[in-house]
């Protein structure tokens, strides 16, 4: 996250994909949710697997070391890392305790 060019934070069209990237990503992880069994709150697991955290950096990094992700997708996906990490904790707590009501 570090090599991120912070102008790219004010940039309209970055921050535009950074929200539709991480509308899908949360949307994909809720969806998979579904398929978990048993006891478990299909919500919870869903929302447990929204954070894409360091491995997620880890390619990117790759990926623009290559030269395969520009400046402005860098940028973005790091907000996506970084939201969906963020959100995830409170979003996670609060499925727990609707699952215990």
């Amino acid at each position: 996250g570090m090599q991120v060019d912070v102008t790219f934070f004010f940039d309209s069209m970055t921050l535009l994909l950074a929200a539709i990237f991480t509308l899908c990503a949360v949307i994909g992880k809720l969806l998979s949710g579904i398929v978990a069994g048993g006891n478990l709150s299909r919500l919870a697991v869903g929302i447990g697997m929204i954070p894409r955290g360091e491995v997620g950096l880890v390619f990117l990094g790759v990926g623009r070391g290559l030269g395969v992700v520009n400046d402005s997708l860098f940028a973005a996906l790091v907000i996506v890392v970084f939201a969906t990490t963020i959100v995830t904790p409170p979003l996670l707590k609060w499925s727990l305790r609707r699952a215990d009501a």
